[in-house]
Formats: structure tokens, sequence, C-alpha cells
């Protein structure tokens, strides 16, 4: 006989996980488009059964290098929990809409912070003080 312990298959019912996408939107889309694919991913979590968890717009920010000549996009972080074959369906949507220029799906690690952690800049005076220290050496 096999001693072995058995492995639960992969897509079993049952196996539902935590995860993140971050997606980057063309930066020419108006407000109404880009709610409708956050809605459209929305609304394919609910089908496949999952549970939606977060909206996290970050708005505009300046690209490292530019994609199909843009230097800007607009940000968005969605938490949500479905089965992997619903993160497949997600995936697969968001490959095909010419408003996504980018997305990233990832699991969610147990036990993180429901909201990304940012670092903050210095309160303004924080940086009138470090100034003022300067000047009195």
């Amino acid at each position: 006989m096999n001693a072995e312990p058995t492995r639960p298959k992969e897509g079993v019912e049952g196996t539902v996980n935590e995860y993140e996408i971050l997606l980057l939107l063309d930066p020419d889309l108006d407000e109404a488009r880009q709610t409708e694919i956050v809605s459209r991913v929305q609304e394919l979590v609910s089908k496949g059964g999952g549970s939606w968890d977060l909206h996290d717009p970050w708005g505009r920010r300046r690209l490292a290098y530019e994609i199909d000549h843009k230097a800007e996009g607009a940000y968005h972080l969605l938490h949500f929990t479905s089965e992997p074959e619903t993160l497949d369906e997600v995936s697969r949507v968001l490959r095909i809409d010419d408003g996504v220029m980018r997305h990233m799906a990832t699991r969610r690690i147990k036990g993180s912070p429901a909201r990304p952690v940012a670092v903050a800049a210095p309160a303004r005076n924080d940086a009138e003080s470090q100034e003022a220290g300067e000047e009195e050496e």
C-alpha cells in the first residue's frame, strides 16, 4: 500500500483563497469607464461565489517607463476572496480589455493588513522644524 499522504487536487471545490489584483488602467479613460472595469471584476467575483473585500483607487501615478507611449497610469487595488477558477476568469477578462494596461494578481498572505501600509511623508511642521534646526547649526 501507498504510505504517502494524499494531496488535495487543485481546483477541488472549497479551495477558497484571498487574492489582490493591482490594476494599471489607461490614464486617458474617463472615471465612468474605470468604474465599469472595476465593476466588471466585482461582478465576476460575485458570480464565481467569491466575496468582494476592498477597492482602493490610488489615482494617477507616474510610471517608471512608458507603456504604449503613456508616462502615467491610473492604479486600483482590488481585494477579494474566491476560488482559483474565478481568478483565472478575471485575469482572462482583464487581458482582453483594452483599457487595462497591466494587471498583477497575487495571493494575499494570511494575517496581512486589510489595507496597504503606506510610508508617510513627513508632516509639514516636521519639515519646517528640520529646516529651522539646520539654520541654527
